[in-house]
């Protein structure tokens, strides 16, 4: 399966699964299947109330018009479709998109994805090897897979990425303070957490940690946990290389 390297603004590579063309199709046709239910309800409601057919029309279409750019804003990169197949929109550098990120992917996605049969999208998706369409070159963004690798457990355990030749230098020197066990658990929590989508659970860890290390940091919760975990590996490592 691709992967695809995001290079985060503290210089560490993450490797990353990229969703699968299947998994984007499936998807698609998961929301288009919500798109013909809202169709079917919205008639049935036109014809009940007795209005116009302008406005029926506009009530049909007005939501499936903005579905994909209030569900990716609102639900973290996943429309309805890509939470059922465990994929998420993510940036190139690990962080969450912004929503100019999010409005670029949807001015373009009626020409890719609803022109020319979904064509201009699934060639630049093949072609580009990141699973990025051309909304998301155009947004620096692609979408991942959020399911477990059979190899690793969860996709995101697996361990950054240092460039070579790179020194690393810790981000969070606090947590050095994090006891083993302390780090164990917040490993299980963040695969947890991710594995199951469950930003409450990765958002009250984060906020935990920085309680307890007296941190503050700008960075997204599921980032910022990684590199808390990072730096905890580093400083051990230079403790014991030190003795």
């Amino acid at each position: 399966m691709p992967t695809v390297r995001v290079q985060t603004t503290q210089n560490v590579s993450l490797e990353y699964e990229v969703a699968s063309l299947g998994d984007r199709i499936l998807a698609t046709l998961v929301d288009y299947l919500l798109y013909a239910v809202w169709f079917i309800f919205a008639a049935v409601l036109t014809n009940g109330l007795d209005l116009e057919k302008y406005v029926g029309f506009v009530l049909a279409l007005t939501p499936t018009t903005f579905y994909h750019l209030a569900c990716e804003i609102y639900f973290n990169g996943q429309s309805l479709g890509k939470r059922v197949r465990s994929t998420r929109v993510m940036r190139l550098d690990g962080t969450r998109p912004s929503l100019g990120d999010y409005a670029l992917r949807w001015l373009l996605r009626p020409l890719e994805v609803l022109g020319f049969y979904g064509a201009p999208a699934l060639l630049t998706i093949l072609i580009n090897g990141k699973g990025q369409r051309l909304g998301d070159l155009a947004a620096g963004t692609t979408v991942i897979s959020l399911k477990a690798r059979p190899e690793q457990g969860s996709l995101l355990q697996a361990a950054p990425i240092m460039p070579p030749g790179y020194s690393y230098q810790p981000i969070f020197r606090q947590a050095a303070q994090l006891a083993d066990h302390d780090a164990a658990l917040l490993r299980q929590l963040l695969s947890r957490g991710v594995a199951q989508q469950n930003f409450v659970l990765l958002n009250e860890a984060a906020t935990k940690i920085k309680a307890i290390l007296g941190v503050q940091s700008d960075l997204g919760d599921e980032l910022f946990l990684r590199t808390v975990l990072l730096d905890h590996a580093h400083l051990l490592s230079e403790e014991s290389g030190g003795r």
